[in-house]
């Protein structure tokens, strides 16, 4: 009877161990074998892009080319062929807005437009179809805000964050149904923040980093939080290590990759250039390869085992580049 026991126990033992290994091993193996490349610059320069895969290519979407003017400008990259083209622009020049894709379509919302010679937020919501490369305007987000996170799950579009007209930091989080045409409220988000980065599956959104405004000089925020579509709740996660806004994130081997971003209210304002990678699997956070160029701004998207990180500025505030830099996972 006691060697049963001790059988058991070891058992047991062998069993943890096993487990503790494996997730071990899952975050570590996420951060090996990684090395940088360069692909076809983006033909033309900006930043505070939005971004999205579509038929394995990347959709590059508004923002702000020099100058400082707000763009309609979508050019795609095929990574197959490291060549870029241009389809249909936006039906308005748009910065700061937000891309989700979605029974083969995109899905462009909120941001800031030109209205009447000023800068606003616009509620607008957009898709674009692929085959017959034409944009078609739908239902308007029941709030105008810029610098906003949209994802779809399960059919339906979620809208988080952002900013208003009256540079009010927002914690709300809107749906819409394509199939109805219709937006609903949801659960707000318990830390409002803007120039945030999220990343979706197929039953959560993960929304990391960001800013908060409305009191100078502002500040940028460690959240990382996560909503549940299905129970319309929020969890609050292990915090981000580096305090950012502006930045990319994309998921890659059950990963979340978050690159970049900018802090642009020190004395010492500055881009950054690290990745950070967070783990769902036992919520801990770990270091990757930095981008080759530091920036804010940008996108970050995979296709196959490379995540393209294209566009941004190198230097805090209004500045603008081609760059398309290419992080190779084995």
């Amino acid at each position: 009877m006691h060697l049963i026991i001790v059988f058991c126990i070891l058992l047991i033992i062998s069993v943890i161990g096993f487990q503790i290994d494996f997730i071990n091993s899952q975050a570590s193996s996420t951060t090996s074998q990684t090395s940088w490349s360069i692909g076809s610059s983006m033909p033309t320069a900006r930043t505070e892009v939005a971004g999205a895969v579509l038929d394995g290519k990347i959709y590059v979407i508004g923002g702000f080319e020099e100058q400082g003017e707000a763009t309609n400008l979508v050019e795609v990259y095929d990574p197959q062929t490291d060549r870029w083209d241009r389809v249909s622009p936006l039906p308005i020049p748009l910065e700061h807005t937000a891309v989700s894709t979605y029974d083969g379509q995109l899905f462009v919302v909120g941001g800031y437009t030109i209205v009447d010679g000023e800068r606003t937020p616009t509620d607008k919501l957009f898709s674009y179809n692929s085959s017959t490369d034409k944009w078609k305007e739908l239902k308007s987000m029941p709030k105008a805000r810029g610098a906003l996170t949209a994802n779809f799950i399960d059919g339906i579009l979620y809208t988080i964050g952002g900013e208003d007209s009256s540079l009010k930091t927002l914690k709300k989080t809107e749906a819409y149904d394509p199939t109805t045409n219709t937006w609903s409220t949801k659960s707000s988000m318990p830390t409002p923040r803007h120039h945030i980065a999220s990343i979706a599956d197929d039953e959560k959104i993960y929304v990391i980093g960001g800013r908060q405004t409305g009191n100078f000089p502002g500040q940028n925020v460690d959240a990382n939080e996560v909503y549940d579509v299905k129970s319309d709740t929020w969890i609050s996660l292990q915090q981000m290590p580096t305090k950012r806004s502006g930045l990319a994130a994309t998921s890659f081997n059950d990963s979340i990759y978050v690159f970049g971003g900018e802090d642009p209210f020190t004395e010492s304002s500055e881009t950054f250039g690290n990745t950070e990678i967070y783990h769902p699997i036992n919520d801990t956070w770990t270091s990757g390869s930095s981008l080759p160029t530091a920036r804010h701004g940008h996108v970050a998207l995979p296709v196959s085992d490379k995540i393209y990180v294209i566009g941004g500025g190198p230097i805090p505030g209004l500045s603008y580049s081609h760059i398309n830099e290419v992080l190779n996972i084995e």
